[in-house]
């Protein structure tokens, strides 16, 4: 008698095949799961989310996604990652895990913009306080360092107007002090300088910028070198609950080994725009550390030799705003839009006196962020805006 045709409700869940070990290809594979499977109670007992060595939900990590988190490791020099859904969460995290009420946190007056929103919202909130430094002002910085100063926060190049630090100094400071170290990575994207020979403890990353490179994922990392300093952060990150989609996770995976060529090419176009923007009349500086003259170019001469296709153009205080915003519409192979490193070319005004505190920002600003657009076509571009607008 021929055997029972199972149910199919039954028989697709708990089909018996397994393909076979062995299979390899450029692409890693995409493990989606809340659940993980364990073949035992035993084994369910006695793993441990707090490793790689094995598995037991999705939130603490798949194949995928311990995959990301080891090249992310390397590319920033670090030992270990976590992965979070945004850069800003990175940051969040990094401020959830180490303060506590009455600890006092140090950020650079021209740091990522929703870096201060969090300080002065959440963490005043919660009893933590902080103030703002010039990141260009060692002295004023070492002034500013408190007994209750748990954390420093650094960003090289600084956000929108591109000042680069003298990092080796501001860490040797902080560290002297007793004070955790972390850094915003994402401009240097892992290519730009090793942040852990610098000394710090800490490197964030959005990588949503660079390591993503399309324009399209929404992803963070978190690195460090200290297996403590690991455990507090993963701490913290399981019970905040943050995880990150596989294939968003796969998106940045596939992305990451032209990150090298990404970034030396938006370097190369960039420098080549900024250098154009620095001839004309309309503009009083142009801010890219790689130009000699901008803020900080010699901290980055000595640390780099590559930059983030990234740059801001200030034009003279004596032109309408209102013109600049015109020139910023007239342009038709820039977009309008926030992020960078994309494959897009994007252009953003911004009003600085509204944004920093010092030194006192006059004129209005442009940022630009290179895509892969040829250059001849992206200065064909601007120079048609200007027309356009009344500024040429």
């Amino acid at each position: 008698m021929s055997e029972e045709k199972p149910d199919p409700a039954t028989a697709l869940i708990h089909h018996p095949y397994r393909p076979p070990d062995g299979f390899v290809a450029p692409q890693v594979g995409v493990h989606k799961a809340s659940t993980v499977i364990f073949p035992s109670v035993a084994a369910l007992r006695a793993r441990n989310w707090k490793s790689k060595a094995g598995y037991t939900y999705g939130l603490h990590g798949t194949p995928t996604s311990f995959t990301l988190e080891e090249r992310i490791a390397t590319l920033e020099g670090g030992l270990q990652s976590l992965l979070v859904p945004s850069g800003l969460a990175a940051i969040a995290l990094v401020d959830m895990a180490l303060l506590k009420t009455g600890d006092h946190v140090l950020i650079p007056d021209n740091v990522y913009g929703p870096n201060k929103e969090l300080a002065r919202h959440e963490l005043a909130g919660w009893g933590i306080t902080h103030d703002l430094y010039d990141p260009l002002d060692l002295a004023a910085f070492e002034q500013a360092l408190r007994p209750g100063t748990k954390l420093v926060w650094l960003e090289a190049a600084g956000s929108v107007t591109m000042e680069f630090p003298d990092l080796r100094e501001l860490i040797r400071l902080a560290r002297a002090h007793g004070a955790t170290v972390a850094l915003d990575n994402t401009w240097g994207a892992g290519i730009a300088f090793d942040p852990f020979a610098l000394g710090v403890d800490i490197s964030t990353q959005a990588l949503t910028k660079y390591p993503s490179g399309g324009g399209d994922v929404l992803m963070g990392s978190v690195t460090t070198r200290d297996e403590l300093l690991h455990l507090t952060l993963k701490f913290t990150h399981m019970r905040m609950g943050w995880g990150v989609g596989a294939n968003d996770v796969e998106a940045v995976l596939r992305s990451l080994p032209t990150l090298p060529l990404r970034y030396a090419a938006q370097d190369r176009a960039g420098r080549a725009l900024a250098q154009w923007w620095s001839r004309q009349p309309q503009v009083v500086q142009v801010l890219h550390p790689a130009l000699p003259g901008a803020p900080g170019h010699e901290h980055w001469r000595a640390l780099c030799t590559q930059a983030a296709g990234l740059f801001s153009v200030v034009f003279d205080e004596r032109l309408d705003p209102a013109q600049v915003d015109a020139f910023v519409d007239a342009l038709r192979l820039f977009k309008i839009g926030y992020s960078w490193a994309g494959p897009v070319s994007l252009a953003v005004p911004y009003q600085l006196a509204a944004m920093r505190r010092q030194p006192a920002w006059r004129g209005a600003l442009v940022r630009f962020s290179l895509g892969f657009e040829a250059v001849e076509d992206l200065i064909a571009d601007c120079e048609q805006a200007l027309q356009r607008s009344g500024l040429a």
